[in-house]
C-alpha cells in the first residue's frame, strides 16, 4: 500500500537535512515528524543529527585539551607554595677534636726531639726549625688537651697539659711536673673535621710555629656542696649502715646489690671484684637532723657523700668518695643511684684557691731547657 504523497514529501525534507549535517540516518519512521513520541516530545531527525554533532565536537575537545590540563597541574604542584616556609640551612659547628689531636701529638714530639732531630717534627711543622736541647732531654709521660678555641675559622689555638719528665747524661730522670703548652693549629677539610670545607674532604693540619710554654691555669676552690649534715662513720645511724653494705657489695662482690638497692634499680659490681674490704671513714648528707636515728615516711630522699677506705688485695688501702641518693621504703633506707657527681649548693660557683708558693718541681720546670728556631 502507498503511502500518501505528504507524507513522502515530508521523508524526502529530513533526508535532505539529514544529508546537510554530514550524519547517516536511518529511514524514516512512519509517525509524521510533527507527531509527539511516546514521552510526549516533539522530535526530528534533524535535531537528533546535530546534537550528536555537538557532543562529538565535545569529546575531541577533552582529548585535544587533556595533555595542556594534565601540563598545567603538573607546573602548579611541583610550584612551591605561596607563603611556605623555606628549610634554613643549619651550619654544623667545627668540631676541635681532630686539630687537640695533633697538637698532643706535636707537644710529645717536640719535648723527645732535640739538635740533629728536628726532622722529626716536620710532620707537624714545616718551618725552619733549629734546636739547642739534647735529644731525648725532655719527654712527656702523660699529656692531655685542657683547652681549645677557634681563633678564626679553621684556626685553633690548642693549650696541652703535658707530665716532662728530666734525662740527664748518667740516665737519672727527674720529673718537672705538669707543663703547659699553646700550638696554634690550621685545620682542613669538614667541619667535623675542625675544617671549613664543604662535602666529604679530605682533613690535614699543620702547626703554625713550634709550642709556646704558657702558665698554669689558675687554681680554684670548689664550691660549697650540699651535705651540710655529718653523720661520722656512725654505725647506728641506718643510712650509714645502708651506705656501708652497699659499698662492700658494690666493690667487693662479696654479697648481692638487690638487698640494698630500691626496686627498678638496676647497678651493677665492678668485676673483677678490685678491693677484698671496704671500711667506711665518713659520711655526710643533706637531712636536717645531727641526731636523726628513724627511718622517716616512705619516699623520702637522702643524698650521702661517702669517704671509705678499701683494701685491695694486696692490703694497701685506697681512698674513695662516692655520692649516693637513698630512698625510704618500708622501714629501711635503699639506694637508688649512684651519682655522676657530689651535690653542690645551688649558685656557689668556684672561687680562687689561697694563693701558694712555687714547689720544687715548678722551680725547675721553669728553668727547662728552651728551643731556639729560625
Amino acid at each position: 500500500m502507498k503511502r500518501p504523497r505528504r507524507q513522502r514529501k515530508a521523508a524526502k525534507k529530513h533526508l535532505v537535512e539529514a544529508e546537510a549535517w554530514d550524519e547517516e540516518v536511518d529511514e524514516p519512521q512512519e509517525t509524521s515528524a510533527d507527531e509527539p513520541d511516546e514521552t510526549g516530545w516533539k522530535t526530528s531527525t534533524a535535531q537528533m543529527a546535530g546534537l550528536s554533532r555537538l557532543v562529538r565536537a565535545g569529546v575531541w575537545v577533552l582529548v585535544v585539551s587533556g595533555p595542556v590540563l594534565g601540563a598545567l597541574a603538573f607546573l602548579s604542584s611541583s610550584a612551591p607554595a605561596q607563603g611556605a616556609a623555606k628549610p634554613v640551612a643549619t651550619a654544623t659547628p667545627a668540631s676541635p677534636v681532630g686539630p687537640a689531636g695533633f697538637a698532643e701529638l706535636f707537644v710529645a714530639a717536640y719535648l723527645q726531639a732535640g739538635q740533629g732531630t728536628e726532622r722529626d717534627l716536620a710532620p707537624y711543622y714545616s718551618g725552619s726549625v733549629a734546636l739547642a736541647v739534647k735529644p731525648g732531654t725532655r719527654t712527656a709521660t702523660q699529656s692531655t688537651v685542657i683547652a681549645s678555641r677557634e681563633v678564626q675559622p679553621g684556626y685553633w689555638s690548642i693549650t696541652v697539659a703535658a707530665d716532662v719528665t728530666a734525662h740527664d747524661d748518667k740516665g737519672k730522670s727527674t720529673r718537672l711536673g705538669v707543663q703547659y703548652f699553646r700550638v696554634g693549629i690550621q685545620a682542613t677539610g669538614p667541619a667535623g673535621a675542625g675544617g671549613t670545607a664543604q662535602g666529604a674532604a679530605p682533613a690535614g693540619y699543620v702547626a703554625t710555629s713550634l709550642p709556646a710554654q704558657v702558665a698554669a691555669p689558675a687554681a680554684l676552690k670548689p664550691g660549697g656542696l650540699a651535705y651540710e649534715t655529718d653523720r661520722g662513720s656512725s654505725s647506728a645511724d641506718p643510712s650509714v649502715e645502708t651506705a656501708r653494705g652497699f659499698l662492700a657489695a658494690y666493690l667487693t662482690g662479696t654479697t648481692e646489690l638487690d638487698r640494698y638497692t630500691s626496686p627498678g634499680t638496676r647497678l651493677q659490681p665492678i668485676t673483677p671484684a678490685p678491693y677484698a674490704a671496704v671500711k667506711v671513714t665518713g659520711v655526710q648528707d643533706d637531712s636536717s637532723g645531727s641526731g636523726q636515728q628513724k627511718v622517716p615516711a616512705d619516699g623520702t630522699v637522702l643524698h650521702q657523700l661517702v669517704q671509705v677506705d678499701a683494701t685491695d688485695q694486696a692490703s694497701s688501702p685506697v681512698s674513695l668518695s662516692y655520692a649516693l641518693t637513698l630512698k625510704s621504703r618500708a622501714g629501711r633506707w635503699e639506694v637508688a643511684s649512684v651519682d655522676d657527681a657530689p651535690a653542690i649548693r645551688a649558685s656557689s660557683p668556684p672561687s680562687a684557691a689561697p694563693h701558694t708558693t712555687t714547689s720544687p718541681d715548678a722551680a725547675t720546670a721553669s728553668d727547662s731547657p728552651s728551643p731556639s728556631h729560625s
